[in-house]
């Protein structure tokens, strides 16, 4: 799954002035609430709000950190109110605790949120998000692009399978 299958341009941010990991949540919860950049929203279509998304990521953290290493963290949790599951990557400008178990602090955040009942297809979606993450070139390019539209380009341009390539 590429990540431009989750991710849209208006849900890519590089963010500073995060303090701790309920910061961040909060602010990927931000971004997750945000309709992707050209999709047009039906009213059939729920949108939920940031509280409520937030409020299954926090739920989400306080059973185990979602910390993978390297500085890579991937909160993620469930909702009824969606159809497809949808992704937000943050880059922080200043590492945060979240309790990893190399002890690294995350810098790298890719939130995702997805329908309640994609029991398989979640794990999938982790599974595949985790390997795009274990790339240490993939994780370097992200380091250093320079703002938010080379940070885009970055994530919106990998390839489906990172480890082939």
């Amino acid at each position: 799954m590429p990540l431009i299958d989750l991710l849209s341009a208006g849900r890519v941010a590089i963010v500073s002035g995060s303090r701790d990991r309920a910061a961040v949540i909060d602010a990927a919860a931000r971004l997750l609430a945000t309709p992707a950049g050209d999709d047009t929203t039906s009213a059939a279509v729920l949108t939920p709000d940031a509280d409520l998304i937030g409020d299954s990521l926090h739920a989400r953290e306080r059973l185990a950190s979602t910390a993978i290493g390297h500085g890579v963290a991937i909160p993620h949790g469930r909702l009824d109110t969606i159809d497809d599951s949808r992704g937000a990557f943050l880059r922080l400008a200043e590492p945060v605790d979240f309790g990893a178990a190399d002890g690294i602090p995350i810098d790298l955040v890719m939130a995702m949120v997805v329908p309640l009942h994609s029991n398989i297809k979640h794990l999938e979606q982790l599974a595949e998000l985790a390997e795009y993450f274990s790339d240490p070139a993939f994780r370097r390019r992200l380091r250093e692009a320079g703002d938010t539209a080379e940070l885009t380009r970055c994530l919106l341009a990998a390839p489906a399978c990172p480890s082939v390539a």
